[in-house]
């Protein structure tokens, strides 16, 4: 599936933030975009990790799915079930540790929109907006962790739908999950300008390798593992 497929992926309008609340951007466009190629209905269980705002999960239950949404900041977390009352939708709204809050529960279909931002500190913040997004030195901190998840999230038949940035590594997001027995493959890639985290940290992530020096465009990239 090329990038030119995932058209559409049309987000609930007015959605509410609170302060230090991720607000859904491209990123978030480009995996609503692909969520809107899963069949989903009302047998359909579906985890999204990370709601922030939760606009995929919104999206998700607007189809008629049963939806678990799992974040570890309390803002997003009252953030989501604002707008999940405000638009009349049922969510079921967890704060904490998405494997923690799942254990022993598995979904046709688990959504993640992941901190993927390399960051100078390996240590993940414990607060503060950059929660969204700092995901240690390769920006892998948490995209591992949901590779080495998904085997036991999903149902036989389930799939996994991940974006990330391809200066993660989508290759070894990829291999991870082909390890964990799953069936995973590149579906979509976007091109997004930089933004202000990325240009704020552009010497380091040069002298990282992480990007190339004048770079100005970052490829996200969506992520589809079926669960055999």
């Amino acid at each position: 599936m090329s990038c030119s497929a995932l058209v559409g992926g049309k987000l609930p309008a007015g959605l509410i933030a609170l302060p230090g609340v991720y607000r859904p951007q491209a990123d978030t466009q480009l995996l609503a975009a692909a969520l809107d190629h899963e069949d989903l209905g009302p047998q359909t269980d579906v985890l999204e990790i990370g709601t922030g705002t939760g606009a995929l999960a919104l999206h998700a239950a607007g189809r008629g799915a049963r939806v678990t949404a799992v974040d570890v900041s309390w803002p997003a977390v009252v953030t989501a079930r604002l707008n999940a009352l405000r638009r009349r939708l049922p969510l079921r709204v967890l704060h904490g540790d998405f494997a923690a809050r799942t254990a022993r529960r598995r979904f046709d279909l688990v959504v993640a929109n992941p901190p993927y931002v390399p960051a100078p500190r390996a240590r993940l913040p414990s607060h503060g907006p950059e929660r969204a997004w700092d995901a240690g030195l390769d920006g892998r901190t948490v995209i591992d962790r949901i590779c080495s998840a998904a085997p036991a999230l999903l149902r036989p038949g389930g799939t996994l739908l991940m974006v990330h940035s391809g200066m993660c590594g989508a290759e070894e997001t990829v291999a991870r999950l082909t390890r964990g027995q799953l069936v995973a493959e590149v579906t979509a890639t976007a091109s997004i300008p930089w933004g202000p985290v990325l240009r704020s940290r552009r010497a380091w992530l040069e002298r990282q390798g992480l990007a190339a020096q004048a770079e100005q465009w970052e490829e996200l990239v969506i992520i589809r593992a079926r669960h055999l």
